[in-house]
This record gives C-alpha cells, structure tokens and sequence, in this order.
C-alpha cells in the first residue's frame, strides 16, 4: 500500500495494530459529514487576526479546491467584509458562501446586497446571555428570531439559525425554540458550545435531545476553552449533527474552535466517514493562514506543526528508518507535510549510520564517533528535513535494515 494512499490508511491492519478493536462501534462511518470552514468569519476574531479583501478571497479560492463543503463570512463587520463577500460570491466557487450576522432585519439586508443564497444568524438563548448580554426575556430571544427567519425566507434565503450559548441553556427552552424554527422552515440549526463548557458526553446528549426533538438537520460548533472542542465536535456529529464548524489552525474567539486538518483527518482515519477533503492540502492552507496573519502555528500542533513528523529519541529515529509507521498513523505526505530527524544528543547508532551514508560513509568507526560526540554535546545540534531524493534513499536503507535485522 502506497504511504499517501488516504483511502486505505484506516485499513492498515499494520499500521492502526488493534486500536479498532478498541475504538469500538462507529457511528460515522461512511456517513458523510460536511464541513463548513469559518476561518473568515470565527477565525477573525481570534485577538491578533485579520486579513486584507485580496486575503479573504484567496482563502476562500484555497479552502474551495480544498473542498469544504461551506465557507463562512461576516459582510456587517465591516464596509470591507461585505465587499469580500460579494467578491466571494461572484467567483462563483463551488462551496456554499454563508453570510453570517445577528437576528436582525438589517443584518439580513446586508446578506442580501452581498448576493448570497444562504444566510446564518445567531441569537443568544442561555439565561445569562439573554439577562446581561441582551437584556431580553426567553419569549422576546424567540420573538425576534423568528421575525428574521420569516423575513429572510420572504427573501428567498435559506437560513441556519445558531443557538448561541445552547450547551449552558435551559435543555426544555433549547428544544422548544428549535421546534418552533422547525415550523417556520429554517434550513439548518446550529447548537455551540459557546465556552467549552461540555465533556463528550454532554455535547453527545445536548445534540442528541434536539435531533430527537426536530427533523431540520444540525450543525456542531465548539470552543476550545479546555482543550476539547475537537471531542466535543465529534461527539456531536456522532448524536447525529451532519456538519461540524472548524477554522484554519483552529482559529477563533479567545482560544479557538475545532481545528481544519485534524478534523478532517480524524473524520476520515479514525471514523472512516466520508468527507470531501484534498488532504494533501492541508499544510499548505496551514501555512497560508500562518503567512497573512503572522501568527505562527505552533510547533506542537498535529498533522501540520513543525513538530507533527519530527523525530529526535535514538530508538524512535532507528524504528522510523526501520519503518515509519512505528510512530506515524497518518504519512506526512498526506497531509503535505515532511519528515524530519533531529540530530543530537539523543541520537542512536542506527540514525547516525544513516546520516553518514547521507555523506557517502560508510564505517562502524565514523558511527561511534559521532554517536559519542553528539552525546558528549548534549545538544540538539541540527535537524535534517528529508526531500523526495531522501525518502528513496530511506525506503533503500529500510530494505536493507529489515533483511538484516
């Protein structure tokens, strides 16, 4: 099986061992799951982000051949944003423009003047939002949604309504404003964990009690205040939501939400569901947001870090040369990415033959030298990324280590 070969990773009996076995039932697979990028809209308000008109176009043209299936952006922000929506709009990509803004008529005019089909507005229902950040009662939060979806729908418009604060609101009131958004038609019905306030568990329940409750499909959309919102994502999607909500680099208000690439590759790895994603892509989109926004990804992130292939402990780089699998579940050429080695005071004999043969040497003396002099630093002294020429030069030398060992 070839390494970029996405389709057959989760069947690798190799290379996943008896973690499925584990994993237990799945729910997701082959259901397709669609995937709404926000990276324009939730992404730009991450403290620090923004982006010029000729920016946000480019990323919605890159997110676009990379498949998504929807691409979020907020024209009332500001003269600017609406402009690039209309400019989105008329590039005429294949994923659907969501114009995102408030409950409100006028939010819904600007929608319209941008030219889009499909509109998202949001209104608060938790009891703390509704008392202090609105100053409006439970009967007015619903009053007013349901005058904009009635106004958007005289408009032509489809229409998603987000539940804002749904995971710290009142389980009965959640249901019953989703039953009565079911009657005044709306398309889709988004229910956040607005301040990462869920386990797993809870997000499963909370989705779970309005699918049951409704028959209008459900989006997922989670913050990652305690480091769960990928989980929590999950876990929605599991209770039977159909799209989940992530942004480039996992961008968003405060902390973030649920990440782009390790998403998608989870969805299609670990759950084998069906998404529409050329993963390949991922690192570039990565480091595309990176570049506009100068704010680095961290090194520590999965899939698309600088860190996500890069080995350094004696026995790893000797399995990695061995076999890559030994400490990689998903290829770096799949999402893009590149393998790298560390070379330093960790470094092990079968890694230091390596690099010598890099060299063209070829001595067991020259490997115990180097072996000891790079223990004797103590240091991380370079790191080799490995180029295409590379990789062929390691499938050789594992041919030869495996025959030999």
């Amino acid at each position: 099986m070839e390494d970029d070969n996405i389709e057959k990773l989760g069947e690798d009996v190799e290379r996943v061992g008896f973690g499925p076995r584990y994993n237990g039932k799945n729910s997701l697979k082959g259901r397709k799951i669609k995937i709404l990028d926000s990276t324009l809209r939730e992404g730009e308000q991450f403290p620090g982000c923004s982006f010029t008109n000729s920016q946000r176009v480019q990323i919605a043209w890159t997110l676009d051949f990379l498949g998504v299936d929807a691409i979020e952006i907020s024209p009332i922000i500001s003269r600017q944003h609406m402009e690039a929506c209309k400019k989105i709009v008329q590039a005429g990509l294949n994923a659907t423009i969501v114009a995102h803004g408030r409950a409100l008529r006028k939010d819904l005019d600007q929608a319209l003047e941008c030219g889009v089909s499909f509109a998202a507005m949001y209104h608060s229902v938790s009891d703390i939002h509704l008392k202090y950040k609105l100053r409006v009662s439970r009967e007015e939060a619903l009053s007013r949604t349901l005058d904009a979806v009635d106004y958007a729908k005289a408009h032509g418009l489809q229409v998603r309504v987000t539940l804002e604060d749904a995971s710290r609101a009142d389980p009965q009131y959640v249901v019953a404003f989703a039953k009565e958004l079911e009657r005044a038609h709306v398309d889709r019905i988004s229910l956040p964990d607005t301040v990462g306030v869920m386990t797993p568990s809870g997000m499963y329940s909370l989705i779970k009690r309005v699918k049951d409750g409704v028959k209008v499909p459900l989006d997922v959309h989670c913050h990652n205040d305690m480091g769960l919102a990928l989980a929590n994502s999950i876990a929605g999607l599991e209770a039977g939501a159909e799209q989940v909500h992530v942004t480039a680099n996992g961008l968003g208000e405060r902390v973030g939400i649920a990440d782009l690439a390790q998403t998608s590759l989870v969805l299609r790895v670990l759950y084998n569901a069906d998404v529409n994603i050329r993963f390949n892509m991922l690192f570039e989109i990565a480091r595309l947001v990176e570049e506009y926004t100068s704010i680095p990804v961290p090194k520590s992130a999965p899939l698309v870090g600088g860190n996500a292939y890069k080995h350094k402990a004696g026995t790893h780089v000797a399995a990695v040369l061995r076999n890559p699998k030994t400490y990689e579940l998903v290829p770096p050429k799949v999402v893009g990415n590149r393998r790298r080695l560390v070379f330093g005071g960790l470094l092990g004999k079968t890694g230091a033959e390596f690099l010598l043969k890099m060299f063209g040497i070829e001595a067991e003396t020259e490997t115990k030298k180097l072996v000891s002099g790079l223990k004797d630093l103590g240091i991380d002294l370079f790191e080799l990324e490995l180029t295409e020429e590379m990789e062929e030069l390691l499938k050789k030398e594992q041919d030869v280590l495996n025959k030999v060992g």
